[in-house]
């Protein structure tokens, strides 16, 4: 396969069009046309459907973009490094995260990535939805019990598990009596939590008094005096351990796993691949307390 052929069609499909990939690379718009056109006749393939005004990837066409984009930055990555005398991480690392994640840790690790990375120009953006790496053009994504996914590979890099907690002040109900609770959204709609004590299994009947869209919030309204909330245990763990708040239980249910996701590569950047030695440092074990103890220190 020319690689040169597949470098202008990788261009033109980033642009979404021959005319902007042109103008962006200043080759002629004939040219690009020509060698897409030949890439396609070698392959016996049609790579983009044209319309009067639009270039559209065909299936094949987005299959061969998402695997070649990620080849020919590899190549170019390692030509660079070789040039250079080494694989010293650099140019821009786009990272997206989820909100709580973010909110506690991220500004944190940031911070001290970009201190030991200079010449790394790192952007981390907030999210809880599925993003997509190639369309959206992330490096790394870090998220919380993620679906499997083919086209990606990562590592587990936190766990963590959910505990019921409450003020010292609210006292826990007995029998079916329910217990105010602060929890996160409209999509908390459980009556009755099931819960793990030292005296066995053990159920919680609940009455939602307070619904806000933060775990810090939950957090901080149920160090208020509110309601009894579930809670990750490296969020509240010095709260625990000082007595600020109370624990009623561990919640029965799967792991937390916090992952780092990467697309499939045979090659890692220098960049991604730094960053993942830096959480490595930061989270050596992955145990639930490590964060906790992160976010405080």
């Amino acid at each position: 396969m020319d690689l040169l052929a597949l470098a202008d069609f990788t261009l033109v499909a980033r642009h979404g069009g021959f005319g902007r990939a042109a103008r962006t690379a200043g080759r002629p718009k004939a040219t690009l046309s020509r060698r897409v056109a030949e890439l396609e006749a070698s392959l016996g393939l049609r790579l983009f459907e044209r319309g009067g005004r639009t270039l559209k990837l065909t299936e094949e066409g987005r299959a061969l973009f998402e695997r070649a984009g990620a080849l020919l930055t590899e190549l170019d990555e390692a030509a660079a490094a070789i040039a250079s005398g080494g694989e010293r991480p650099r140019g821009r690392l786009r990272i997206s995260a989820p909100l709580l994640f973010s909110q506690t840790a991220m500004g944190k690790l940031a911070a001290e990535f970009a201190l030991k990375f200079p010449e790394v120009r790192l952007e981390v953006t907030t999210d809880d939805r599925l993003v997509d790496l190639v369309e959206e053009g992330y490096d790394l994504v870090i998220r919380v019990n993620p679906a499997p996914d083919e086209s990606l590979v990562g590592r587990i890099f936190l766990r963590d598990r959910l505990v019921v907690v409450a003020s010292p002040g609210l006292a826990r109900p007995e029998g079916d009596a329910a217990v105010p609770a602060v929890v996160r959204g409209g999509s908390d709609q459980a009556v009755v939590w099931q819960v793990a004590t030292p005296e066995g299994p053990a159920r919680i009947a609940v009455e939602p008094v307070l619904r806000l869209s933060s775990l810090v919030m939950v957090r901080d309204a149920v160090r208020a005096g509110v309601g009894a909330a579930r809670l990750p245990i490296s969020l509240v763990g010095r709260d625990l351990d000082t007595g600020r708040l109370a624990h009623w239980g561990d919640v029965d249910g799967p792991e937390i796993a916090l992952w780092t996701l990467y697309p499939s590569r045979r090659l890692l950047s220098a960049r991604v691949s730094a960053f993942l030695d830096h959480l490595k440092v930061a989270f050596p074990t992955g145990a639930p307390r490590e964060l906790a103890a992160y976010v405080e220190g």
